[in-house]
């Protein structure tokens, strides 16, 4: 059964989270330098169907697109041409940043595994992809 796979796309790390084969559990996968992301998901790809890219789309607070919403759009173009035969479904990331150092701090781990910025990038594209598993199941 094929998965979904969940990208936080950011100009160095880009967080990637994946769904359990019957897509019940979001889980985080790995973070990724973003000069290397299409290389990753292309071995990962050999190993695993995916059936859907869910990708976060930046916005402010009052729904206007941010600044990196460009570096997204791009990454996305790239991403069609790459993975032709894969649909891209954008979902709102506005707040994973926020919630995912709020769990961060709340997990109790010790203070300098908690400044890894690595760890929010793969938390913020779990909770991209638990928002999206929500949307589909209402």
């Amino acid at each position: 059964m094929a998965r979904i796979l969940a990208i936080d796309y950011g100009s160095k790390r880009v967080g990637v989270a994946v769904t359990d084969p019957l897509k019940i559990i979001a889980s985080s996968l790995e973070t990724v330098h973003s000069k290397d992301i299409e290389e990753y998901l292309k071995k990962y790809m050999e190993q695993e169907e995916v059936e859907l890219f869910v990708i976060g789309d930046p916005k402010t607070l009052n729904n206007q697109p941010s600044q990196s919403k460009g570096l997204v759009d791009a990454f996305v173009n790239r991403l069609k041409k790459v993975f032709p035969e894969i649909p891209i479904e954008l979902i709102d990331e506005r707040l994973t940043s926020r919630m995912a150092e709020h769990v961060i701090i709340t997990s109790g781990l010790k203070k300098k595994d908690r400044q890894r910025k690595e760890l929010r990038d793969t938390i913020s594209a779990t909770l991209i992809l638990q928002t999206y598993l929500e949307k589909i199941n209402s």
